[in-house]
């Protein structure tokens, strides 16, 4: 499909969107294709411990008789039972239904999808069949629903299994708390910053206690965590995943996604999630499902030096370098020294810190809607994140149509200015293309002084995560950042210390840093 008609598809998608309505169009959307995993190399530290693995290295070795889907998530739930009580990156372990979707996988029985016998861990505001989902928050605490959401029940019909539910921010706001504010969830890497609200899931895969994740992002929670965890987040575009049965946060601005090891992991996780859906009408009449594992499989020149799919045009911001500056130069390198790729100076407009901050705030009126009658019922069930809820009842109607436009504005500028000039963007912040529901891709660059992981994020055309998954593909093939693994958790005595001593944030703390 070209690119002018995905163009004018996402505008008339975006403004019904806005408008609350369903989108139907002649344009025939289409399910997502059944892909093949190629035969990639297994690397030696896979072969040895079978949590290393790369989802893709474990379906391989898998398809040889290698390795058994009970072997591998019996190793993750012992990882699981001997870190966890660090990383706190679950919120709920179905270790029993596990092991029994696994066995049952061995025997050859239930889904034979391209997934079958992987461990996943699913965020908790995804609606999971008879277990709890909580979205960390009282005022979901006895809630168990009676379905799957549509990007659960098409993981487990790819034959994925969920190991457990994954710790988040109360309400998808912030990072993982609890409803008081005292920090849970950490970084895999380090006790600072995990990132986003979806920070059980990310933990969990950089910590090995999950094959892939998925995660949901409003505001950065997808490629933020990824980018802190030396993971590959890639968020599609709006619609090209369903949410339905995903508890909201923001109607015009959720996105459901995968969290995962490197790119063919994320096309893997992302092919077997996306398509329409009648029960999301955000997901309808949208340009097909692309093969996203194809983008994200390496192309080599006849010499066996690795080459672009297609010729590149890749955006840099003149302020991309400004934090971290050597290794974001170094990535600018590498990628310039891919055959096919060209790098080109991208300057923001002048309007660009008002159109993507001030205007932000539209977004608090979003997630108060759904949460009205709670927040007369009993707001103190909103814990430390309720500042930002009540935040959202003080927007009055006429700055909620200001806010519109400038995302119409903001829209126009991306679309007609910025994205011209280049095929991806090199992202400063998550922000713009959530506000706007651009797809964007993080990426492992490597690590700062202390040994904490730094990534880079593309945005991308509507529709196009293929050629975003061409980039990170190309990337990871030359570079081997994505490969890197945390040290495990230190032991009992100093794991206790390091719980008494963490924070507590204040409810002014978690609206500043809210999605």
């Amino acid at each position: 499909m070209s690119r002018s008609l995905n163009r004018r598809v996402f505008l008339a998608s975006s403004t019904a969107v806005a408008s609350g309505v369903a989108l139907r169009t002649a344009t025939s959307a289409q399910a997502s294709t059944t892909p093949r995993v190629p035969d990639v190399h297994v690397r030696e530290a896979a072969l040895d411990d079978p949590t290393e693995a790369t989802l893709t290295e474990a379906v391989v070795l898998m398809r040889r008789g290698r390795l058994t889907s009970t072997t591998l998530t019996e190793a993750y739930l012992d990882r699981i039972e001997r870190y966890d009580g660090t990383y706190q990156a679950y919120a709920e372990v179905t270790a029993d239904a596990a092991l029994a979707a696994a066995r049952k996988a061995d025997r050859g029985q239930g889904a034979r999808g391209v997934l079958r016998g992987i461990p996943l861990c699913i965020k908790d505001n995804y609606f999971t069949r008879g277990v709890p989902t909580r979205c960390n928050s009282s005022l979901f605490e006895d809630f168990v629903p009676d379905e799957d959401a549509t990007a659960v029940a098409r993981l487990k019909a790819a034959g994925g299994i969920v190991l457990g539910k994954g710790q988040m921010g109360p309400l998808a706001t912030t990072r993982a708390t609890k409803p008081n504010g005292t920090v849970t969830t950490v970084n895999a890497w380090t006790p600072g910053d995990p990132g986003g609200s979806s920070t059980g899931p990310a933990c969990s895969v950089a910590g090995r206690m999950a094959a892939s994740s998925i995660g949901t992002q409003t505001g950065g929670s997808i490629v933020l965590p990824s980018n802190q965890q030396n993971l590959t987040g890639l968020k599609p575009t709006m619609g090209r995943v369903s949410i339905h049965g995903v508890i909201p946060l923001s109607f015009t601005r959720d996105h459901s996604g995968p969290l995962a090891r490197d790119a063919m992991d994320a096309a893997l996780m992302l092919q077997a999630m996306a398509g329409p859906d009648a029960k999301d009408p955000r997901t309808l009449g949208l340009p097909a499902v692309p093969d996203l594992v194809r983008a994200a499989t390496p192309v080599l020149s006849r010499g066996g030096a690795v080459r672009m799919r297609r010729a590149t045009r890749i955006g840099v911001p003149s302020d991309f370098p400004a934090a971290q500056k050597e290794l974001r130069t170094a990535l600018l390198n590498q990628l310039d020294a891919i055959p096919g790729v060209t790098l080109v100076d991208i300057a923001h407009p002048a309007d660009w810190t008002l159109l993507t901050g001030t205007f932000n705030a539209a977004r608090l009126a979003e997630r108060t809607e759904p949460f009205r009658h709670w927040l007369r019922e009993d707001p103190a069930k909103f814990g430390v994140s309720l500042l930002s809820w009540l935040q959202g009842l003080m927007l009055s109607g006429d700055e909620w149509i200001t806010a519109q436009r400038a995302k119409n504005h903001l829209l126009r500028e991306v679309l007609d200015g910025l994205m011209n000039r280049c095929d991806v963007l090199l992202q400063t912040g998550p922000v713009p293309f959530d506000i706007l529901g651009l797809p964007e891709i993080a990426f492992p660059i490597g690590f700062d002084a202390g040994g904490v992981p730094v990534g880079a994020i593309l945005g991308g055309q509507p529709y196009e995560e293929d050629r975003l998954l061409e980039v990170a593909a190309a990337y990871q093939a030359v570079t081997d950042w994505h490969t890197r693994r945390p040290a495990d958790p230190v032991p009992a005595a100093a794991r206790l210390r390091a719980a008494l001593a963490r924070p507590r944030l204040s409810a002014e703390e978690v609206a500043t840093s809210s999605a």
